[in-house]
């Protein structure tokens, strides 16, 4: 399926505010309400909508703490690769996990409640022997800049 400009502003508007009404959306599209629900129906169906989620506001929760990790494996056989995922991918905290170049292989991405939780969860994951060669902590002291939407309108212009 190949995405024209409208298809590209739905999706830009959608990620801004899952809860729009089809109406409010058609308008920003400049379609009318049935064309656009179609469109977005088909999104969906094609798999370019994932689903649709709330942002929660942690800070009003509670304290926790965010730590970028930075993981070296000891072997790099596609067998080592997936037992390193099949473990970290069982551990909660772990909200971000990408394969990187450059002079380590991933890069995570944890928030706990404490630098204690922390440190337990990095102990038992080189406890579990899974391949960790020596791994890096950076605990993020502020974020003053977090964007959850995709610049689409950018990244595929029409």
């Amino acid at each position: 399926m190949k995405l024209d400009r409208i298809d590209i502003k739905i999706l830009h508007e959608l990620q801004k505010n899952g809860r729009i009404t089809n109406v409010e959306l058609a308008e920003l599209v400049n379609l009318s309400p049935s064309p656009c629900l179609m469109r977005v129906k088909r999104l969906q169906s094609e798999g370019y909508i994932e689903g649709y989620s709330a942002r929660i506001n942690v800070r009003k929760l509670g304290q926790t703490l965010t730590v970028f990790t930075e993981v070296t494996l000891k072997n790099h056989r596609q067998i080592d690769f997936a037992r390193f995922l099949a473990a970290v991918d069982k551990v909660d905290q772990l909200i971000e996990c990408h394969l990187v170049s450059g002079g380590y292989d991933y890069m995570l991405k944890f928030v706990t409640a404490s630098i204690g939780e922390y440190q337990t969860i990095m102990e038992r994951l080189t406890d579990m022997d899974i391949g960790i060669d020596k791994y890096f902590s950076f605990v993020v002291l502020k974020s003053p800049i977090v964007r959850s939407q995709m610049p689409l309108t950018s990244l595929f212009p029409a």
